[in-house]
């Protein structure tokens, strides 16, 4: 079984942080309350840019990547987001050292 990572940055427009969180507040609490197989999904304001958003996501395995990819909840957050973010920038990430979160294999 290998993990999935990735790193998600958003660039937003000017003024829209606020929904934009709030936003990222709702999805990242039914993320916690449904997905065990997360393992991390950590959404960060960028310091010195207000208007940069950086998520990194971690996922047991392949099944619970397109498991979550499956929620209702993201597909509206991914459908919403477009209304707020000038860019989206998605990195694949290969974890192969380090500390995992809490009941991660």
């Amino acid at each position: 079984m290998s993990h999935v990572a990735l790193c998600v940055r958003f660039r937003l427009r000017e003024g829209v942080a606020e929904p934009f969180d709030d936003l990222v507040r709702q999805a990242a609490a039914a993320v916690q309350e449904n997905e065990p197989g997360t393992l991390a999904y950590v959404c960060n304001e960028v310091e010195g840019a207000p208007n940069e958003r950086l998520f990194f996501e971690l996922y047991a395995d392949r099944d619970a990547f397109e498991e979550h990819g499956r929620q209702p909840y993201v597909r509206h957050f991914l459908a919403e987001c477009a209304q707020y973010a000038d860019s989206t920038e998605v990195v694949r990430l290969r974890p192969y050292a380090g500390k995992y979160p809490t009941g991660a294999p």
